[in-house]
């Protein structure tokens, strides 16, 4: 509970006071119950309960009764008014004692049904530091499902939008950290109000390396949120502080070029990648805001695992880029049968073409042939630990998750090595995937410098061969350039040293595929994805090669 909150039990019934006032037997009874038509003696009604969707006569009365009680700090009154007093009356009371907000008016919009937006203007007063303070947000009137009074349904958003958790909180006082001014490699800044996707990704550089960038704390109005290792959001600045200045890697040119290239999509990520070092070029998503997909989603990544599985296959001497190999309409193992795109299939196909014009099933037929150079380890997990570096700690400067491919047998192999099932990857894993096939050795992605912090990077155990790097190399070229090679129509505007590999990743209960593009170009790769997009060449591949030409 936040301070000022104190709970007790009185008669087998929980108390919530708050700086003198009771949130007792009628509260906590609304609260449990949906309210009750009596007044303050925690009795209910022996008449029937009003049913039925509440009226819009109680829905203008609810909530200019809650939104006239919280204005004036009654954070009892506006508690009893809503159907969970007991998180909603210490939330409203810090609006005042922790967030410093006075001299409050909040006037209700337009119903739109049950749901009535309204505005928050007020005063935060910290010290002798005023500053005026608006903001807009919603709230929903509902009915009691046991006594059928109009309440305020409560959820933190009520307070602000920006309270998504019920253990964050809304505080004025001396930031936790300094700010800071984060500038690309060049030395460029890089602002949200630039470069939006970076919106999150700065606030997490401000809680990481806000205490040592050089820079001094302000006076600020911010979400906590209540969370180790979650940044706090500012929502007002009183005093300002001095800046520290934090270099990062991204490029702001190839940032531009992803911020336009995921912007024509509701839900897409890229990332960009330098492979000789690790360097993290750009990050984007859309939306723009909250959740960074691009680094911490977890998606199957579809056939641009087959890069993966390639170098396995390589590895094992099991294929070759230039020799034949299988590609039938459809491969059984294990009970699970997996076809290709619309039943294709290639008669004496080298591996390298059934790779650019990424055919499952000469993936599929291998599987058997593994196994027995692996017994029950089918070596794919192995592969992608221990040449990719996929699950390992990465330490990129910023949260991200870092790939996964647990060990599986069967038919849940048999998925894997097409890039369904358990496999979870996000374009950060893909581009880095793509960035170890290009350079021959894992390099771990990083957006600050390690020196930054003396934190210690992740190595993989080994590096491809010589050999073995090189057709992987070249069957990716062969992807981007050669006439039946699944991305050459996407990544015809890129030059340079180029390849690539297209994916499609089915997902259950979705109609479209999600689209998933990889690609390298000289010193750069990029991976996109595309949520329930198709193809990948049709939707990811031409942010990639957006991207890649601004590198």
């Amino acid at each position: 509970m936040r301070s000022g909150v104190k709970v007790a039990v009185v008669g087998g019934v929980f108390v919530v006071v708050a700086s003198g006032v009771g949130y007792g037997g009628y509260n906590l009874w609304n609260g449990i119950t949906g309210g009750s038509s009596g007044t303050g003696s925690g009795t209910r009604s022996d008449s029937a309960p009003k049913s039925g969707p509440v009226t819009p006569e109680e829905i203008a009365a609810t909530s200019k009764d809650f939104l006239a009680a919280w204005a004036a700090g009654e954070s009892d009154r506006a508690a009893q008014l809503t159907d969970d007093p007991v998180e909603s009356g210490p939330a409203l009371l810090g609006f005042r004692e922790q967030a410093l907000a006075v001299d409050a008016t909040i006037t209700p919009g337009a119903a739109t049904g049950a749901t009535v937006p309204f505005t928050v203007k007020a005063t935060v007063k910290h010290g002798a530091l005023t500053k005026p303070w608006q903001y807009t947000s919603q709230l929903t009137v509902v009915r009691g499902a046991t006594t059928g009074r109009p309440l305020v349904a409560w959820k933190p958003t009520v307070l602000h939008p920006a309270l998504t958790s019920k253990s964050a909180s809304i505080r004025t006082g001396v930031a936790k950290t300094g700010e800071v001014e984060a500038v690309d490699r060049a030395g460029r800044p890089l602002t949200a109000a630039t470069y939006p996707s970076l919106g999150p990704v700065l606030d997490q550089l401000r809680e990481r390396y806000g205490a040592t960038a050089g820079g001094k704390p302000g006076v600020e109005t911010y979400i906590d949120p209540g969370v180790e290792g979650v940044p706090a959001r500012t929502l007002l600045t009183l005093a300002k502080g001095e800046k520290g200045k934090l270099r990062t890697t991204i490029d702001a040119d190839v940032q531009a070029a992803a911020e336009k290239a995921v912007q024509r999509y509701g839900s897409a990520s890229v990332v960009a990648i330098q492979p000789s070092t690790g360097a993290v070029r750009a990050v984007a998503n859309s939306p723009a805001k909250g959740f960074n997909a691009a680094f911490e989603g977890k998606k199957m990544p579809g056939s641009t695992m087959k890069i993966v599985t390639a170098a396995l296959l390589l590895e094992k001497g099991l294929v070759n880029a230039d020799r034949p190999s299988e590609c039938p309409p459809t491969a059984m193992y294990n009970g699970r049968t997996i076809g290709n795109l619309n039943g294709f299939s290639l008669n004496g196909a080298t591996f390298g073409e059934s790779f650019a014009r990424s055919c499952n099933t000469a993936f599929i037929k291998k599987i058997d042939d593994v196994e027995k150079t692996e017994g029950d380890d089918f070596g794919l997990a192995r592969e992608a630990r221990q040449v990719f570096g996929i699950g390992l700690e990465w330490k990129t400067g910023i949260r991200s998750f870092d790939g996964s491919v647990p060990e599986e047998t069967g038919g849940a192999a048999a998925e894997q090595y097409i890039g369904q099932g358990t496999v979870q990857m996000n374009p950060l894993n893909m581009a880095s995937i793509t960035a170890t096939a290009k350079s021959g050795a894992f390099k771990q992605p990083y957006l600050v410098a390690q020196s930054a912090d003396d934190r210690t990077f992740a190595r993989a155990e080994r590096t491809l061969s010589p050999g073995v790097a090189r057709q992987l190399r070249d069957m990716m070229r062969r992807t981007a350039t050669a006439g039946y090679g699944t991305a050459t129509g996407a990544m015809a505007s890129v030059g340079g040293d180029k390849g690539a590999k297209t994916g499609s990743a089915e997902v259950g209960g979705q109609e479209t595929s999600d689209s998933w593009f990889t690609a390298f170009a000289d010193d750069l790769a990029a991976a996109a994805f595309v949520e329930g997009a198709g193809h990948g060449a049709t939707a990811a591949g031409p942010i990639v090669a957006g991207v890649l030409n601004a590198g």
